[in-house]
C-alpha cells in the first residue's frame, strides 16, 4: 500500500503546537493510510500525545493543519473527532466498571423504546457486535468482573462502533499477558483488513514488528524518520528514537563526568532480589556497592522507574526482597526505606517532587524535620544551617531560603530536591532522569555533584534515558526490556551501541543476554 495509490483518511501537515517555555511540536507531518497499522513511537516527551490531542480537538494547533477524508477539521473536543469516525482506546480504559458490559458499549447512544432504553434490544445487539470480534462474554455483568483484556476488547468494541474510520490506541497491551496481546493482535489485524485506519503508539518493539505497516518517530517535537517499519532494523529504529549516530557512537565529553571507573570489592548497600510486580516488573535483580554509580538503562516503559519505586517501597510487589547493608526491609514503604537510609529522586519533580508554594528552605528541611525536631518543636536556626549547608555545595541559585521553590528554574528545583534527600545522610541515592529538562550548565553541575558523592562513598542509581549520561556516569548499566533485564554491562563493555543492541534484541537473545 502507498501513499501514491489510496488517498489519506487523515493527513496532519507542519502541525505546530507551543506551551508556555516549551515547543512540544514542530511542523509535524504524519499520513494515514486506509487500512494500515501505523506505529507512532518516540521517548517520553517526543510530542506523541501532544500530537494525538490535536488530532482529537483536545488541544488547538499553533499552526499547521489537520485534513480528514480529504477535508480540513478543527475539532473543538474529543466528543466532535468521535463523532466524524476518530476513536482512541488509551492505556488505561476509560468505561465505568459498574455498568454492564452492554450498557459501556452503547454508553450514549443506548437504543430506546418509548422513551426508556430498550435492554433486551441492547444485550441482544451488543452480543452481536461482540461476536463478530470473537468475544464471548456475558454483556449483562458488570464490566469490573472481568479481565482487563476483555475490558480492553469491549473498549475496542465500542471505539469501532461507532463508525470509526480511524482508530488511535495508546499503548493498548501495556496491562495485558502475552495470549491476551495475542487475542488484540487477531482484532486488530480484524479491523485493518475491515479498512480501518490504525495509530498504534508503543515502547515494545516486538509487537512494533509483528502487527505495523509504517512508522512515524517522533523526537524532541519533530518527525526524524517516517517510513515502511520493514525497511528499518531494530537497531536503526531505536537510535532514530534515542537521537543517536548508529554508525559513529562514541563518547563526545559533553557531559561532565570523568572517565575512570570505580573497581568496587565492599558488600553490596543494596541486594534486591527477584522484584515482580505483574504487567510491570519480571524478576528484576540488581546489587549496589558504596562508591559505585550503577545505571539502570532501557526504553519508556522497561521498567526503570517501577524498579526504583519498587526499591523504596511505592510500588508494591507481588515478589522479591530488599536489602540494606545485610538487613531485609520488611513491610516496605517509603518510610522503611527512608529509615533504611535510600532515598528517591522522582522522575518527575513538579508532580512527585517539589511543593512549589512553599519556600526553598522549607522544600529542603520537609524530610528532615523529624530528626530536627525537640519535644515537638523545630529549631528554625537548626533549619537554617542545614539549609546553608546545601545551598552552598549544591550552588542553589535563589533571592534568599525563603523564596517560593515553584519560582526557581528547572535545574535550582531539581538541586533543591537533592538536597532534602541529602541532608539525611543517605547509604543509597536513586536518581530518576535527575539532568531531564534542565539547562546545560545545571546539568553537568548535577552530574560533577553524582562523581562527588559516588567518591564520598555514596551508592547511586542512575537512571537515564540520555545514553551517554549513562555510558559516561555509571560503572555498571544494568538493561530493561519490558520490565526484565535483558542485560549487564561492566567496565569497557559500556557503550552505547552495547546498550542499543540489547534494548533492540529479540526476546530470545534478550533472553541469553540476561
Amino acid at each position: 500500500m502507498t501513499e501514491a495509490a489510496v488517498p489519506p483518511v487523515l493527513q496532519v501537515r507542519a502541525v505546530t503546537r507551543r506551551f508556555p517555555g516549551v515547543l512540544a511540536l514542530d511542523r509535524v507531518d504524519l499520513t494515514l493510510l486506509p487500512g494500515e497499522v501505523h506505529a507512532l513511537v518516540g521517548e517520553n516527551g517526543a510530542g506523541k500525545s501532544t500530537l494525538i490531542k490535536v488530532v482529537t480537538g483536545v488541544y488547538r494547533p499553533d499552526g499547521g493543519t489537520v485534513h480528514y477524508l480529504g477535508q480540513p477539521v478543527a475539532f473543538g473536543r474529543p466528543l466532535d473527532a468521535q463523532r466524524a469516525g476518530i476513536s482512541t482506546i488509551y492505556q488505561e480504559v476509560n468505561l465505568i466498571p459498574l455498568m454492564s458490559v452492554a450498557r459501556n458499549l452503547f454508553l450514549g447512544r443506548e437504543p430506546r423504546r418509548y422513551g426508556l432504553i430498550d435492554l433486551g434490544r441492547m444485550n441482544r445487539q451488543a452480543d452481536v457486535i461482540l461476536a463478530g470480534y470473537g468475544i464471548d462474554v456475558d454483556v449483562t455483568r458488570p464490566l469490573r468482573s472481568l479481565s482487563l483484556a476483555a475490558q480492553q476488547m469491549v473498549a475496542l468494541a465500542r471505539a469501532v462502533a461507532v463508525d470509526a474510520k480511524v482508530l488511535i490506541m495508546d499503548e493498548p497491551t501495556s496491562s495485558l499477558e502475552p495470549r491476551e496481546v495475542q487475542t488484540l493482535f487477531r482484532l486488530v489485524r480484524q479491523l485493518s483488513a475491515a479498512g480501518i485506519a490504525i495509530v498504534y503508539v508503543s515502547h515494545r518493539l516486538d509487537e512494533l514488528y509483528e502487527l505495523c505497516d509504517r512508522v512515524t518517530v517522533l523526537r524532541d517535537g519533530r518527525v526524524v524518520h517516517s517510513g515502511p517499519l520493514a525497511e528499518v532494523d531494530r537497531l536503526r529504529l531505536v537510535a532514530h528514537m534515542l537521537g543517536r549516530d548508529l554508525v559513529q557512537v562514541q563518547r563526545d565529553g559533553l557531559t561532565a563526568f570523568t572517565d575512570d571507573r570505580q573497581t568496587v570489592a565492599a558488600a553490596p548497600v543494596l541486594r534486591a532480589q527477584g522484584l515482580t510486580k505483574r504487567h510491570l516488573l519480571d524478576d528484576v535483580s540488581l546489587t549496589v556497592a558504596p562508591g559505585e554509580v550503577v545505571g539502570l538503562g532501557g526504553l519508556l516503559g522497561s521498567g526503570r522507574s517501577e524498579t526504583a519505586k519498587a526499591i523504596v517501597g511505592a510500588l508494591p510487589l507481588d515478589s522479591g526482597t530488599v536489602t540494606v547493608d545485610g538487613r531485609r526491609l520488611r513491610r516496605m514503604s517509603p518510610a522503611t526505606a527512608l529509615r533504611a537510609g535510600v532515598a528517591l529522586l522522582p522522575e518527575d519533580r513538579k508532580a512527585e517532587g517539589i511543593i512549589p508554594d512553599l519556600s526553598v528552605r522549607e522544600n529542603i528541611v520537609l524530610a528532615a524535620m523529624p530528626r530536627l525536631a525537640r519535644a515537638g518543636v523545630v529549631s528554625r536556626s537548626r533549619q537554617n544551617r542545614i539549609v546553608d549547608i546545601f545551598i552552598t555545595r549544591l550552588r542553589i541559585r535563589a533571592s534568599s531560603p525563603e523564596q517560593r521553590v515553584g519560582e526557581l528554574s528547572g535545574g535550582n528545583q531539581q538541586k533543591v530536591l537533592l538536597a532534602r534527600w541529602l541532608c539525611l545522610n543517605p547509604r543509597l541515592l536513586l536518581l530518576d532522569e535527575p539532568t531531564r529538562g534542565i539547562d546545560v550548565g545545571a546539568k553537568a553541575e548535577v552530574q560533577r555533584l553524582i562523581v562527588e558523592l559516588a567518591r564520598e562513598g555514596l551508592a547511586v542509581v542512575l537512571i537515564s534515558s540520555d545514553l551517554e549520561e549513562l555510558v559516561e556516569g555509571a560503572d555498571r548499566v544494568v538493561v530493561l526490556r519490558a520490565g526484565a533485564v535483558v542485560g549487564e554491562l561492566t567496565g569497557d563493555d559500556v557503550s552505547e551501541q552495547a546498550i542499543m543492541a540489547r534494548l533492540a534484541a529479540d526476546k530470545e537473545d534478550g533472553d541469553d543476554n540476561r
